[in-house]
């Protein structure tokens, strides 16, 4: 009976300590499965849908605590208020969302407040998608609706939160509408979405708009914003699905503030396109030379001059085709530093056929002395050359015939450049390795359906950035070859004027962009291939 006293005292020791010691460890709990649920809507005051609506404030309820996140880009009024409501609470949790209107509603009027998707649950941020509360102030809900894709005019994908706008063709409408007032009707096509729908509409005549608000006011800003339109009117109902083609305009010809950029440089930029007539009318001194030029591929103008300190200097600027639009800028100098000579070749490494090798500099050229360039082959022998001065690029090209798989190096002995005001290069010295055929690919494009000449076709990188253009004016195969290994895209340009570029459309001309179509998948090429592909362009 002893030895079985001990015995279970022993065990009860032992099992105490293991006990003890089991408490004693550190863990982590596992917590569960990972909350994937999105708050329950549970009821609203007053109920959705309520007709002969005339209260003040409208409260949501949810079965978990939630957060408004992102209301300023998700929240679509529609019909628009003036007056934005209060939306309460915003940086805390509740298990409600008030709305407090604070405008006067219209009579005999449908509104819908969709939240998208910035109603979130606290814990994990899932989203409550499309959360829409839809009151009349009459005695019913209107239950026509619209449907359509967003798309853009030149780009593969759409930008996103585009705003979908439905103008009602009152006796008030003009077309200059769109600039002032905000639409009837209201939706936004949020981060990922091309489809929109427009529901709760009234029977009747619309003109439908869809624009990327940049300033979230609900109008047009030709200088800001991409518009797409629909030309013809809509009467609802209909069973029509619309596409929405989005472009940015040219903006209006503004000549703006000039800046003196440098002590030998004024920068006059404007907007519009075409480049003004540009006069100085300041008496210059015989020792002063100057000079106009355009930047490269930008609204603006460098106007250069040499060294010359005039208390102020007068110019008009007048624009080619509109004689009326004379603008008079008066420029001080300022104590800017002096722009001084910068040339660099056109990148270094491995180099194909097909592509140019030239000297950039940052100021004006105006001559160049080919007898200071020298170009040799991997075994220093002489290779032939002819050179080209672009003075609109400020750019020096070096044609010559390129063999595969040779290096050549091309030194810029100073003096082979010189600049507006008489200065010249530094020694330059690159190297380039011409690549072999294998270590590149080919695309064969066929183009078949709905083709219409000219046409630019385009081969681009995943961001959309041209790497190739070839202007077709006929069918036939198309061959790109020493294309680097990667992943591209194909874009046909329908040139209907034949410019060799694609141009942007016009809402007040009721011009709509010129074409562009998008061959639906990317093109892989790898090392020492030759791809075959066929575009059939749909109507």
């Amino acid at each position: 009976m002893e030895m079985l006293r001990r015995l279970s005292a022993a065990l009860f020791a032992l099992f105490l300590v293991l006990a003890l010691i089991q408490c004693g460890r550190r863990g982590t709990p596992s917590g569960g499965p990972k909350d994937v649920t999105p708050p329950v809507l549970e009821r609203a005051d007053p109920p959705n849908r309520t007709t002969n609506f005339d209260a003040e404030r409208i409260r949501l309820y949810f079965d978990e605590y939630i957060r408004v996140v992102d209301l300023d880009k998700q929240l679509i009024i529609s019909p628009p208020l003036k007056y934005p409501p209060e939306i309460t609470p915003l940086g805390n949790t509740a298990k409600y969302l008030q709305v407090k209107i604070t405008d006067t509603l219209l009579p005999n009027t449908t509104y819908t407040l969709n939240f998208g998707q910035s109603v979130v649950d606290n814990n994990e941020q899932n989203p409550y998608n499309l959360l829409t509360y839809v009151f009349s102030t009459g005695d019913y809900i209107d239950s026509l609706s619209l449907t359509g894709v967003v798309s853009d005019a030149y780009n593969l994908e759409p930008d996103p939160f585009i705003s979908v706008m439905l103008y009602e063709l009152d006796s008030a409408y003009t077309d200059s509408t769109i600039y002032k007032k905000p639409p009837y009707y209201l939706t936004n096509t949020l981060d990922s979405a091309v489809i929109f729908r427009l529901e709760n509409l009234k029977a009747g005549r619309y003109k439908l708009f869809a624009i990327r608000d940049e300033a979230k006011n609900n109008v047009f800003n030709p200088n800001a914003d991409k518009i797409g339109f629909v030309e013809d009117t809509i009467t609802l109902p209909t069973d029509s699905t619309y596409v929405l083609t989005l472009f940015r305009e040219t903006p209006a010809y503004s000549a703006r503030k000039p800046t003196y950029a440098a002590d030998n440089r004024i920068l006059f930029p404007y907007t519009g396109g075409e480049a003004p007539e540009l006069r100085l009318l300041t008496p210059v001194p015989d020792s002063v030379r100057t000079l106009l030029a355009r930047v490269p591929d930008k609204d603006s103008l460098n106007f250069w001059f040499t060294p010359w300190e005039p208390d102020s200097m007068v110019f008009t600027l007048r624009h080619p085709r509109l004689e009326e639009r004379i603008d008079t800028f008066s420029v001080k100098p300022l104590d800017v530093p002096r722009d001084s000579l910068r040339v660099s070749w056109s990148g270094r490494g491995q180099l194909t056929p097909l592509d140019s090798v030239y000297l950039e500099s940052n100021l004006p050229l105006v001559a160049t002395d080919t007898s200071r360039l020298e170009l040799v082959d991997q075994d220093t022998v002489p290779v032939p050359f002819s050179a080209r001065l672009d003075t609109v690029y400020n750019r020096l090209y070096l044609a010559f015939e390129k063999q595969r798989e040779k290096t050549y190096s091309i030194r810029a002995k100073p003096g082979a450049l010189t600049d507006f005001f008489g200065d010249t290069n530094d020694t330059l010295v690159n190297r380039y390795t011409m690549g072999s055929p294998t270590e590149f690919g080919t695309l064969r494009l066929q183009l078949a359906g709905a083709t219409a000449y000219p046409m630019l076709v385009e081969i681009t990188d995943r961001s959309g950035n041209v790497i190739r253009s070839r202007a077709v004016q006929e069918a036939g195969e198309l061959s790109f070859p020493w294309l680097r290994p990667d992943t591209y895209r194909i874009r046909v340009v329908f040139d209907t004027n034949g410019n060799g570029e694609w141009d942007t459309g016009s809402y007040l001309e009721r011009r709509q962009p010129e074409r562009v179509a998008h061959y639906p998948a990317p093109v892989e090429l790898r090392a020492n291939w030759e791809k075959v592909e066929t575009f059939t362009i749909r109507e």
